[in-house]
This record gives C-alpha cells, structure tokens and sequence, in this order.
C-alpha cells in the first residue's frame, strides 16, 4: 500500500513523538511511505530512520492509494489542492482543537492506522464548491470543501452583496460580507454566523451573511444544484474573496459565481466512526457541565 503523509510545518515538538509514532505505524506495516515536501524538512530533522519517497511529480501523486494529513482541519482542507479530482481517499489525524474533518485523535493512531491499512473503513464522499469570475483569482485551485466567503476588510464599511439565484434576483445582503457553505462546512465559518447544521447528505448548500445589517434577514439553505451569482458594491478600496484557507483582495468591480465543482472529496471513515458521533463529540452534545 502506498500512502502519502502530508502536514504543515510544525513548531510544537510535543507533536514530535505522535509523528514518530505515525511512521513507525506506517513502516510496521509494511507501507510504502510518501512524504509531500511541504513536510519533508521537518521529517527529516525530527523524525528517526524512516525511509520514504519525497512526493514531488504528478505520477506519484496518480499512484498514491490514500493521504494521511497530520494537523487540524486546515491542514486537511490545504491538502484538497493537492489531490484536486484525483479520488484519493483522505484520512486526518488531529493535532489541532476541533477536528471536523480531521477526525481522527493523536491517541488513536495505531488503531487508526491498523484499520487503514487492513482496509477497515467506508469513504464518505462530500461535495465542493467552485467560484469563477472574470478575474480567475485562484487560478486552478478555484474550489472550496468547507466555504466560499465575500468579506469586507477589517477596517472598511460594510459591503453589499447583491445575489441571484439561477439568474432570478434573491436578495440583496448588507453587512459584513456573506458565506457560501458546502453541508462539510455547515459546521465551521457559517455555523458560528448562526448557519444551520446540514448532514453531509442532504445534496445542500447554505447561504449564510455574517453581520447583517437587516435582523430580518437570515441563512437560506438551497438545492445544491443552484447556480449562485454576486455582485459587491463596496465604499472601501477593495473587499476579500476566500476559497476555504486561501483569501485573494479584490480591488475592481466583478460578478462571482459559484456552483458545484463537479467531483468529490473521499473522506475516510472508520467502521467504529459516524457522522453523529462526530458532533456529539466535537459539539458536546448529550453533556452538561452542571453534572460535573
């Protein structure tokens, strides 16, 4: 099995021994090991005799069987433009706090990487986003797992966020700025604007504004089928564009649209795992601290 490790880098060295204990897993089991280069510095300064494979060519990458992340879910969401429409099944084990996506504990890496490898899990296969434009501001890497956001500078007045849906005009937004959320990303940016929650398949996505200068207005949820277009007016010099982690400064007048990207992301999902254990954990659902 070839299996690529991919993660930012790191200056904790408490993660230090977990990493070890990732590749000593890896190598246990007889994994042909790939290392992104990303990563690659950090491995070799700190991480004892373990032969790998510097994933550096697209052949590689065609060849990989799955990808182990090692960080939060930003690390994982940053290794979406890696793999792109590839297929490649993902797997994420959390140094972070939260941990959606990557969902895996640092104290559960040998049974993790036990059941990887011996082919114990079910993929979970979840939708992108992708925003064009006149202007191709992300260049190839135009597609979202979580988010697409339209946001005003810190310091600037609000925008507005004029939105049509399949052509037809839905609304007008003033506020802070708006997001544009996959079901994956109903538990991150939007859920803290007060988005709904939507199960990963549920074939939706939520429009959800942040701030907004209207009480009456709220998050819509819409087929993910639609067809989203906006327009910005701003009285500052320029407004952001965020694409999950990676955010482009917008200086001139153009209309965005954004739609399905047209392939998945193949979460791996462990047999002993589902998504409503993830959110009683992750969101403490069932607990109340007055009972301990």
């Amino acid at each position: 099995m070839k299996i690529a490790v991919y993660g930012r880098q790191f200056n904790d060295s408490v993660v230090v021994p977990y990493i070890q204990q990732v590749f000593d897993n890896l190598v246990q089991h007889g994994v042909e090991i790939y290392v992104h280069p990303q990563l690659h510095d950090f491995v070799q300064e700190n991480i004892k005799t373990v032969q790998y494979t510097i994933l550096e060519r697209t052949e590689h990458i065609k060849g990989i069987d799955l990808f182990l992340t090692l960080g939060g879910d930003g690390t994982l969401l940053d290794m979406v433009t890696v793999i792109c429409n590839s297929g490649i099944p993902v797997i994420g084990i959390n140094f972070g706090r939260l941990g959606f996506l990557a969902s895996i504990n640092k104290n559960d890496i040998d049974a993790a990487i036990y059941a990887v490898v011996n082919k114990q899990f079910s993929l979970d296969s979840r939708e992108l986003l992708r925003i064009d434009s006149e202007k191709e501001i992300f260049g190839k890497n135009n597609f979202a797992l979580n988010d697409i956001t339209i946001h005003k500078r810190d310091d600037a007045a609000m925008i507005t966020t004029h939105v049509f849906l399949n052509q037809e005009f839905l609304n007008s937004y003033w506020g802070d700025g708006i997001i544009i959320s996959t079901s994956t990303g109903s538990t991150a940016y939007s859920l803290s604007c007060g988005g709904p929650i939507i199960f990963p398949e549920s074939n939706s996505i939520v429009l959800t504004p942040n701030a907004p200068h209207n009480l009456n207005v709220r998050p819509i949820v819409l087929p993910d089928t639609s067809i989203l277009a906006f327009d910005v007016e701003y009285r500052s010099n320029n407004y952001l564009v965020s694409c999950d982690s990676r955010t482009a400064i917008i200086d001139k007048t153009m209309r965005f649209q954004v739609s399905k990207a047209g392939f998945k992301l193949n979460l791996i999902r462990l047999n002993n795992e589902s998504y409503l254990s993830t959110l009683r954990n992750k969101l403490l659902w069932g607990l109340d601290v007055r009972n301990y």
